[in-house]
């Protein structure tokens, strides 16, 4: 962790344009997993969907049958949704935000791999849905929906400051799963108030393209652009604190 911090308090002066091209030449390579990661994670929220909105699903089918409405079975429904059913519903939800975090983390960790040019493998994707992690993600989650919440209730610029720091959780996470989960919050806010207006920038600049590319290309293609946004993200972090076995860095202004 000392030397985490070390590393971000001597972090060199890091290149926009350097950072933004190199993202693109890393998509190239790393785009077919980047869909996988939208679909893995779509399969896992599906279900969930389906067993919510399954008896609402039958109240259609059955108003259409019958060719009318009734807005008692409507309010029957929504009435029955009792405090245990909510309860359970929203625990649901938490853990799919886990599962989320866990295959964002596989995926980070492929992407250093294919980043290395090492050999990669789909089952990758699940290395961190593993009990011992799964107790750290819960509270990397919680910490990241108290510091939003509390983010937008202060209004709006709190929330464009804090979203840089937490989106470094999970790549933090990824490749240091040793750290506790307040070492990990730590080093994450240290980490995005040091490079904050870089980070800011790469994350507007690439979501944005990754939107309009992602349109253009009927709509599904976003499920292709979506992942681009961790790219630029990815190389910031290798460039500030790297890796073991890291390659010479490319993106430091000389």
């Amino acid at each position: 962790m000392n030397s985490i911090l070390e590393k971000i308090a001597n972090a060199p002066s890091l290149d926009f344009g350097t950072i933004f091209s190199d993202s693109f030449d890393l998509f190239k390579k790393t785009w077919v997993q980047g869909f996988l990661l939208q679909i893995f994670t779509f399969i896992m929220v599906l279900p969930f969907i389906f067993l919510l909105y399954a008896p609402l699903i039958g109240i259609y089918i059955s108003a259409a049958s019958s060719g009318s409405q009734d807005p008692e079975a409507f309010k029957a429904y929504f009435a029955g949704l009792g405090i245990a059913y909510l309860s359970l519903f929203f625990i649901g939800v938490l853990i799919l935000i886990v599962i989320s975090m866990a295959l964002q983390a596989g995926f980070f960790r492929i992407m250093k791999q294919l980043d290395f040019n090492e050999p990669v493998q789909t089952s990758d994707f699940f290395y961190y849905l593993k009990g011992k992690y799964f107790g750290k993600m819960i509270i990397l989650m919680l910490a990241s929906i108290f510091i939003g919440s509390v983010a937008v209730l202060l209004c709006v610029l709190p929330i464009i400051y804090a979203m840089v720091p937490l989106s470094f959780f999970t790549l933090v996470f990824a490749f240091n799963p040793e750290l506790s989960a307040g070492e990990i919050i730590t080093a994450s806010f240290k980490l995005g108030n040091k490079k904050w207006l870089l980070v800011f920038g790469l994350i507007f600049i690439a979501s944005l393209l990754a939107q309009i590319v992602g349109t253009l290309l009927c709509g599904i293609g976003i499920l292709v652009t979506a992942p681009f946004v961790y790219h630029p993200v990815y190389l910031v972090y290798k460039s500030v604190i790297g890796f073991d076995d890291e390659q010479p860095k490319s993106h430091i202004v000389a």
